[in-house]
């Protein structure tokens, strides 16, 4: 138990639905300074965990990365 009637895998389900700093930086192919620059500028939703490390929503991530994808004519899908 990782707390009152909390089973030790709860808290992982909990943020199974976060990404850490370099799975955003991955997605948006840049450095993580720069992921946590973005956040810290306010360009990024995120959440902080109990001991202080930022965790990104994944969902509103990836609605960023697909409202600023650019289509290219003639571009193969």
């Amino acid at each position: 138990m990782t707390g009152p009637g909390r089973p030790a895998g709860a808290r992982n389900k909990m943020l199974a639905n976060y990404l850490r700093t370099s799975q955003v930086a991955d997605i948006f192919h840049c450095s993580p300074k720069t992921v946590s620059r973005w956040a810290k500028e306010g360009k990024l939703p995120f959440i902080r965990t109990l001991g202080g490390h930022r965790r990104y929503p994944e969902a509103e991530i990836l609605a960023l990365v697909e409202a600023n994808m650019v289509r290219v004519e003639g571009a193969q899908q």
